[in-house]
């Protein structure tokens, strides 16, 4: 059974440029840059916070930016909540490449012709991805199968049968179009992966198509512009020491 929430849980939620007085119970918001792991984020905070109980709401990839939800001391109790609400996110695909990732982490293995597709077609395919969809574990996922991790035995070469999962997809929008480039914004369930969305628009337009970008841009009530970036942290909790009358012996 997950912890309930507190009568006001908003209050306990601290984006910029808010801090609280204690780390004991405290959720922060903070924005993921690119190139490192969400854990990596949580290594990071453990440092500068110095509080070992840190978790967060909803992984995002190595490639991901935006919004990750970080659930400190007493708060990770509250886990559950945060991970179950709505997720939305902006990113660009590019069609007629397919990795085996499904995004920009691994070489292009294959290529096909894309230039035929009007964005007129891109739309019509479009509305198949709207509502309860069935998706497939990417094979480059943390998913355990058999007590390994899926993106270990990709790494081996090693082909596992991958589970499925049913997620909802709220709004899956095309923004915009750069040649191969196609911009989109996605509103969905959690425990949806954008890439594998990406990966099954492409095979349905029989083009392919992997992932080269993706921002987190909402979870529930709370935007990526309310968030922390890693630096002005930093600098905000050196300032509050710096600030602190020195203690005298």
């Amino acid at each position: 059974m997950p912890a309930p929430l507190p009568e006001n849980p908003d209050a306990l939620v601290y984006g910029y440029p808010r801090l609280p007085e204690r780390w004991d119970a405290a959720v922060l918001l903070i924005d993921k840059p690119k190139g490192i792991t969400s854990f990596d984020v949580i290594r990071r905070l453990r440092k500068l916070l110095r509080v070992r109980k840190i978790g967060h709401a909803g992984t995002l990839d190595p490639m991901a930016t935006g919004l990750l939800i970080c659930l400190i001391g007493r708060a990770t109790r509250w886990m559950t909540h945060f991970m179950a609400q709505e997720k939305e996110y902006e990113g660009v695909m590019r069609l007629g490449e397919i990795t085996p990732s499904y995004d920009a982490e691994t070489e292009v293995v294959e290529r096909r012709s894309w230039e035929h597709l009007t964005d007129a077609d891109l739309e019509r395919v479009r509305h198949q991805f709207v509502g309860e969809i069935v998706q497939q574990v990417p094979a480059y996922s943390a998913v355990k199968v058999k007590g390994k991790r899926l993106y270990e035995q990709a790494r081996a070469g090693k082909a596992v049968e991958r589970p499925s999962r049913r997620v909802q997809i709220y709004a899956f929008e095309l923004l915009g179009r750069d040649g191969a480039d196609v911009a989109f914004r996605v509103r969905c369930s959690k425990g949806t992966y954008i890439r594998s969305l990406v990966h099954d628009f492409g095979q349905a337009l029989g083009c392919g198509a992997h992932l080269v970008e993706l921002r987190r841009t909402r979870s529930g009530p709370y935007r990526v512009e309310q968030a922390w970036t890693l630096e002005a942290l930093a600098e905000a909790l050196q300032a509050r020491t710096s600030s602190q009358p020195e203690r005298k012996s």
